[in-house]
């Protein structure tokens, strides 16, 4: 199942309050700042620091590569 996008629009990095990128086909939010994955449980967003993955550098490649290759955008514009 696809997170609601009125609930992407509000999504934050509960630690620095950027926007994330939002991966629906492997259940998981990105911030690419802190390189910090959160699940997605049963359709849940769990967005706790202590829960978060931090990622090495080839991950993060992977992910900033998808993103851009699938358009995958930001939660939120943070200049709005």
């Amino acid at each position: 199942m696809v997170l609601d996008p009125k609930l992407l629009e509000i999504l934050a990095c509960p630690e620095d309050k950027g926007p994330l990128l939002y991966f629906a086909d492997e259940d998981s939010l990105y911030n690419p700042r802190l390189k910090r994955r959160y699940a997605i449980r049963d359709d849940i967003p769990i967005m706790l620091v202590d829960e978060a993955q931090t990622v090495d550098d080839p991950e993060h490649e992977r992910l900033l590569a998808k993103a851009q290759a699938d358009g995958v955008k930001p939660t939120f514009d943070p200049a709005s």
